[in-house]
C-alpha cells in the first residue's frame, strides 16, 4: 500500500500515527468510558446512558453555567483591556512591539499557583494592600478575597498574555499605507478604525478570543485559590469525580459534555469568522 502513496503522504505517516496515539486515542477512550456503568474501572460491561442522565438530573449544570459565564466574562474584559494596550504598543513601539509583548509572557515561567497565592497575600485582610491602606492612611476596606470578583481578577491576570500576544500580532498586520490611504480619501478616525483597522486585525482578535476562552473555561486554580470554592466550576466537578468520588465514568461524561460545548462554540466562531478570508488566502 505504501508504494501507491505519494511521497508527501508517506512522510506524513509518523505525524499521523503520533496524532492518533497521542491525541485521538485518549479522546476515544474518554468518550467510550463515559458510557460505562457508574463507578466501574474497566471498559467491560454493557454501554449505558446512566452517567449522562445523572448529569442532567442533578445540579451539575450550574457548574457548566459558572464555567461558561466566567470564561465569557474573562474574554470580554481582556478584549477591553488588551486591545487598547496592543494598539498602543504597535503604534508607539512599531517594530519593537512584539518584543515588548513577549515581556508579558515572563510570568508564565512561574507556576500559576505561586502567582495566585501571591494575589492571596495581596488581597487578604491585613495583607499587602489592605494592611498598607489601614496602617498608612487609616482606611479599612473589606477584602474581595474568596469571592467572584477575586476569581475574575485572577483569570484576567493569568490569561492576559494569551489575549495580548495575538491582538498585537493582528494589529501589526494592518499596513500603514492602507491606513494612510483611508485618511487621504477623507475617512474620519472612527471610519478608519471600523472599516480598515478592525477588519484587518480580525485574525489576531479571533485567535485571541478562542485561545483565551478555551483556556478560561477549563480554569480551576483561580476558583480554588482566590475563590475559596465560593464558585464550583465544571473542571472541579470533573476532578472530584475522578479522585474523591472514584466515579470515572461520570467524570468522563462531564468531560465529554465540556468538550462538546467548547467544540461547538469554537466551530460557530470559526464559521462566523473565516480566517482564510482575513488572511487573504482567497
Amino acid at each position: 500500500m505504501l508504494k501507491f502513496m505519494s511521497p508527501g503522504a508517506r512522510s506524513a505517516i509518523p505525524v499521523m500515527l503520533f496524532l492518533l496515539i497521542g491525541f485521538a486515542a485518549p479522546l476515544v477512550a474518554v468518550i467510550w468510558f463515559s458510557f460505562m456503568p457508574p463507578r466501574s474501572f474497566s471498559f467491560g460491561g454493557a454501554p449505558t446512558l446512566e452517567n449522562y442522565r445523572t448529569i442532567f438530573n442533578s445540579t451539575i449544570y450550574i457548574s457548566f453555567l459558572w464555567s461558561l459565564g466566567l470564561a465569557v466574562a474573562t474574554v470580554v474584559l481582556l478584549a477591553l483591556i488588551c486591545y487598547p494596550v496592543a494598539y498602543g504598543l504597535v503604534r508607539v513601539f512599531r517594530k519593537w512591539a512584539m518584543l515588548i509583548t513577549l515581556l508579558f509572557t515572563i510570568p508564565l515561567f512561574v507556576s500559576e499557583n505561586i502567582r495566585l497565592y501571591g494575589w492571596v497575600l495581596f488581597l487578604i485582610k491585613n495583607g499587602v494592600m489592605l494592611g498598607t491602606l489601614k496602617s498608612w492612611f487609616g482606611v479599612e476596606l473589606e477584602s474581595i478575597l474568596f469571592s467572584v470578583p477575586a476569581i475574575m481578577l485572577g483569570m484576567v491576570y493569568v490569561y492576559m498574555p494569551f489575549m495580548l500576544f495575538p491582538l498585537t500580532l493582528g494589529i501589526s498586520m494592518v499596513p500603514n499605507e492602507t491606513r494612510d490611504a483611508a485618511f487621504d480619501l477623507g475617512a474620519s478616525r472612527w471610519q478608519v478604525f471600523r472599516e480598515v483597522e478592525l477588519p484587518l486585525s480580525m485574525p489576531g482578535i479571533v485567535i485571541g478570543f478562542l485561545l483565551t476562552f478555551v483556556l478560561a473555561i477549563g480554569a480551576i486554580a483561580e476558583a480554588k485559590v482566590l475563590g475559596g470554592q465560593s464558585v464550583i466550576p465544571i473542571t472541579h466537578d470533573i476532578e472530584i469525580a475522578f479522585t474523591y468520588s472514584q466515579n470515572w465514568p461520570l467524570g468522563a461524561a462531564m468531560a465529554v459534555l465540556l468538550m462538546l460545548v467548547v467544540g461547538l462554540l469554537v466551530l460557530l466562531a470559526l464559521r462566523r469568522f473565516d480566517l482564510d478570508t482575513f488572511l487573504g488566502k482567497r
